[in-house]
């Protein structure tokens, strides 16, 4: 396809060209006069054409979030963009334009017609999301690798029309057939039915290819469940700042920097000591692991009745506010009523006077409630940061204890290779040692000097790891409660109290701007 704004000038999608756009599509003759006069609401359009129109750029479609059907056919537009307000849509043509990549439709998620026909596409790929496609066609465009496109096609289980036809990979041999038997849940292919000696024939052919394609899947699937398996366990574990505690992982890592404690390890008779040590070592571990993912479902409880608090406070007062607004809206109705029928000038003053004192006084009703809310807002917000500050603290200690066993146990072990380095080093030097030991190990044992800084820093090592450990998980529950509390002043005490505020002042200058234009009517009035 040319580029046809190389002669053309290119279109913009604007206010002028969707309020056209929306009429021409809309109600006719009176019905149309008057909808015309009214105002047309883009967020009350269901249906919207924009076909032939020169397009460039997909933009300023964002009022239109009922939009269920959109034609964007036969413009010159090279990205599509701009649609992600729109995810109410079902039906999308965007077919004869100059698109090279299939993207931007994640939130399309209720899509089940997509029309991309003749384009510059040579992948299908970035349609994940479109799990409710029925009918997708990409024919006419540069589609030219149909094993990696019909693996990609299988994921559409819902697919029932396709078109490819135009492209590059249809001049291979059997690409129909192989086509009908990778996608069996096909019912159209380029327009016309497939019949069961079709899919029959194309099973038959390549029967081994699909059932080692669906092994590959089962395996793929497999594989794929059990990696978002573990992501969402790991991210459990971390949520209670314990993630790899039910394993050896700390103990492990003790050793991982420690060249001098994996050549002491050698030593004879330390195999059945390290034996004992890793395992009441990691029994601790597994104590805290399971200590931490049990105060992190009491703290994700806490915060899930605090947000319910929250919004069943606002929730209450909201209610208040309406039934004051509704109160005052049926007395300003019937006010109005009244001015209409009033031809004294001094009883038509008084009466809108009237209509500006009560409108005072709903300002007032309506910020008493707002200042009442943040009130019982900031009492809330309060007695959750104490009872979250209390629960972290609680846990914090717990870990620093659970830890301290962990030291006590490094402590004895030290001891123990301290005795075992000495008697050792008696034996090497007595050449009583019935062991062999290798080279790396006999080196330590040059003197009483050498071996106890060897077995020293090994425990220096241990020491620094659990400190680092403890230090992390402290440093980390602190840190997520300080920004969840930081949030939560910012979003519910400042950000919701200035819209509020800024919606009741909106309100009320709507309300006098109303009396001020009748003001002016009964002026030309008189």
């Amino acid at each position: 396809m040319s580029r046809l704004y190389d002669t053309v000038e290119p279109s913009v999608i604007d206010e002028e060209m969707l309020q056209r756009s929306v009429e021409e599509q809309g109600p006719k003759e009176e019905a149309g006069k008057l909808a015309k006069a009214e105002g047309i609401d883009f967020a009350d359009v269901t249906s919207l054409r924009l076909d032939f129109k020169n397009i460039l750029k997909i933009d300023n479609l964002w009022e239109f979030t009922n939009l269920v059907k959109l034609q964007l056919d036969n413009n010159i537009i090279e990205k599509i963009e701009g649609l992600d307000m729109l995810v109410n849509l079902v039906w999308l043509d965007l077919s004869f334009n100059n698109i090279e990549v299939i993207e931007g439709l994640r939130q399309l998620t209720k899509l089940e017609d997509l029309t991309l026909y003749n384009n510059r596409i040579s992948r299908l790929e970035n349609m994940d999301m479109l799990v409710n496609l029925h009918v997708l066609s990409v024919g006419n465009n540069d589609l030219n690798e149909l094993e990696l496109d019909l693996t990609y096609l299988r994921k559409f289980k819902k697919l029932k029309t396709l078109n490819l036809n135009g492209n590059p990979f249809c001049e291979e041999e059997l690409c129909k057939m192989k086509v009908i038997a990778f996608l069996p849940h096909l019912e159209f292919l380029d327009y016309r039915l497939i019949d069961e000696q079709s899919r029959n024939a194309a099973y038959e052919r390549f029967q081994m290819g699909i059932e080692e394609r669906l092994d590959n899947e089962r395996k793929a699937q497999a594989k794929q469940e059990e990696e978002e398996r573990r992501a969402k366990e790991l991210e459990l574990h971390k949520g209670g700042y314990v993630e790899l505690m039910n394993g050896p992982s700390l103990f492990d890592s003790m050793y991982d920097e420690d060249a001098e404690g994996k050549k002491l390890n050698e030593m004879p008779g330390v195999d059945e000591l390290l034996i004992v040590f890793k395992e009441n070592f990691v029994r601790i571990c597994h104590q805290i692991f399971d200590y931490g993912l049990q105060e992190h479902s009491k703290r994700q409880d806490e915060v899930t009745q605090f947000w319910e608090c929250v919004e069943e406070a606002k929730s209450e007062n909201k209610a208040m506010g309406m039934k004051t607004i509704e109160d005052f809206m049926a007395d300003k109705k019937r006010l109005f009523q009244e001015i209409g029928q009033i031809t004294d000038p001094k009883i038509l003053d008084t009466k809108l006077t009237d209509y500006q004192n009560r409108t005072s006084d709903l300002w007032d009703q309506l910020m008493g409630l707002e200042l009442q809310l943040v009130d019982q807002l900031e009492e809330v917000i309060k007695d959750f940061e104490r009872n979250m500050q209390d629960m972290v603290s609680a846990f914090t200690e717990q870990v620093q204890g659970f830890l301290t066993q962990c030291r006590d146990l490094e402590n004895q072990h030290h001891e123990r290779m301290m005795e075992i380095a000495i008697v050792t080093l008696e034996k090497v030097i007595k050449n009583e040692l019935d062991e062999e030991i290798s080279e790396d190990l006999r080196m330590l044992f040059v003197d009483k000097d050498t071996i106890n800084n060897a077995v020293t820093s090994s425990h220096d090592v241990h020491l620094l790891k659990i400190d680092n450990k403890e230090d992390d998980m402290v440093t980390r529950i602190n840190q997520w409660l300080k920004a969840m509390i930081e949030n939560i002043h910012e979003e519910e005490e400042i950000k919701r109290n200035r819209m509020r505020v800024a919606e009741i002042n909106h309100l009320i200058d709507n309300m006098r701007e109303e009396v001020d234009h009748l003001d002016v009517l009964q002026t030309n009035v008189y």
